[in-house]
């Protein structure tokens, strides 16, 4: 999305050309040929910056009384004052009271784009700055290739160019986030701020002023986050946390697309699209009175579910292998190889905290192993919850020291086969393929140790 910027002159042949001029370059412009409809327009939304002439003929106030009054409401915004009857004094006033530059009519298109440019650039490195931090790392947790997760980036690449709201729910660590920048980097607002607002981190006494921010007497105090994403995306995570009360002006928000800030009287009108999450059940928080049904209509215009780890399976070896490069570079060692046992175990595993768990297990392997073992992860260096049985705490070779052969064989059987079904997502076919049975066989060896498929079509129980 383009740089707004207003031009204010009582000409409009100047308001014309200077708007021409910049948005052949890409600039977004608007116009206001008095100080009253200046003023108007920085309230309903903030430009990026405001191009001023210091008369302003006929207006209640004039450049510098305006200049005075922008200040005010927003002591960030950059201005440049110009005029055909400016000198030195008036450039000297101008600065003084917070204009970024001066530039006298008539002037050259050069010289009015290299300051434009000029004033323009801190925003400008700001949100490159914040889209290589976020890109780095964004797409991660979305790596591999399971239907699963092909599902879910394709309903986000469709909804990413409508700019409609969008609710993502899934389990904690699941990537919830990342789908939501995801969506903002392949929507038409990337080039503007995603601004994260972390419910369940901010009390429910300074949640409205971190969202709305505060004015005191008419000048501002501090913007909010909802002011901050302006023209971008605004991702309330884990939105079931957001008080009650600021459930019902976030809905007048979603409705007027304006907002009051915290002892403000100004309407102030903001373009964010609105992206949330949640792990919890929120029709159920509906029906406890914890959460607006009118709001949640709002918000889930489009759902999408964010699949749990143990659920995308066949992604597991991609993720952890990814991982593992981050973290190895990180430490300033080279890549290792994984053994086969490692990802048979990592893709065996429940994986209750999804992504995230995934994510710290691999760093812990990089930082605690041993730097001559490093070429090779081995089943042994990871840590002992993930090569361990979830289900026979006690076990290992000990617990068969006292049955029969035949039953310690068995008693291996049911549990290997237990955790390559698991491994394959009870994929019966891929299960037998790896372990080198026919699938008609392997139905018949379930049946003997118990172990039944549901109605013979490939999601098997261990139990």
């Amino acid at each position: 999305m383009a740089l707004d910027i207003l031009v204010v002159d009582d000409e409009q042949d100047i308001r014309e050309l200077v708007a021409g001029v910049l948005s052949d370059e890409g600039y977004q412009c608007r116009t206001a040929g008095d100080s009253t409809s200046a003023l108007r327009m920085v309230d309903e939304r903030r430009p990026s910056l405001v191009l001023l002439d210091v008369w302003l003929h006929g207006s209640p106030m004039d450049g510098l009384e305006v200049l005075d009054a922008i200040k005010a409401r927003e002591p960030g915004l950059p201005v440049i004052i110009f005029s055909g009857h400016g000198n030195i004094d008036t450039a000297v006033s101008a600065v003084s009271r917070g204009a970024m530059d001066f530039i006298e009519k008539p002037f050259e298109a050069e010289r009015l784009l290299l300051l434009v440019e000029r004033a323009t650039e801190t925003e400008r490195l700001q949100r490159e700055n914040a889209r290589l931090r976020e890109g780095s790392q964004s797409a991660e947790e979305f790596t591999g290739n399971s239907a699963a997760i092909n599902q879910v980036r394709a309903t986000l690449k469709r909804v990413a160019s409508t700019g409609s709201r969008v609710l993502i729910s899934g389990a904690a660590g699941s990537g919830k986030e990342v789908a939501a920048r995801l969506l903002h980097e392949w929507s038409t607002r990337s080039d503007k701020a995603f601004v994260t607002v972390n419910s369940a981190r901010i009390t429910a006494e300074r949640f409205e002023q971190e969202l709305f921010g505060e004015e005191l007497d008419g000048k501002l105090i501090r913007p909010g986050l909802l002011e901050t994403a302006d023209g971008g995306t605004l991702y309330f995570d884990e939105v079931s946390d957001m008080p009650l009360s600021t459930q019902a002006r976030i809905l007048r928000v979603l409705t007027e697309q304006s907002f009051v800030r915290v002892g403000g009287a100004r309407q102030i009108g903001v373009d964010v699209r609105v992206v949330s999450s949640t792990s919890r059940d929120l029709e159920r928080e509906i029906a406890e009175k914890r959460f607006r049904e009118d709001l949640f209509y709002r918000l889930n215009v489009v759902p999408v579910t964010v699949p749990a780890l143990a659920d995308r399976r066949d992604d597991i070896p991609a993720l952890a292998e990814h991982f593992f490069i981050r973290y190895a570079r990180e430490q300033g060692v080279a890549p290792p190889e994984l053994a086969p046992e490692v990802l048979a175990a990592l893709q065996a595993y429940d994986w209750p905290g999804n992504v995230r768990q995934l994510r710290n297990v691999v760093e812990r392997t990089v930082i605690l192993a041993p730097r001559d073992r490093l070429a090779r992860v081995e089943p042994d260096m990871l840590p002992h919850e993930i090569t361990g049985s979830s289900e026979d705490k006690g076990g290992g070779v000990s617990s068969l020291m006292g049955v029969p052969l035949r039953e310690a064989r068995e008693s291996f059987e049911r549990e290997y086969l237990r955790i390559q079904i698991r491994r394959f997502s009870g994929n019966i076919s891929k299960t037998a393929g790896f372990i080198g049975m026919e699938r008609s066989a392997l139905h018949r060896k379930l049946k003997l140790l118990g172990m039944t498929d549901r109605d013979g079509e490939g999601e098997a129980e261990g139990e």
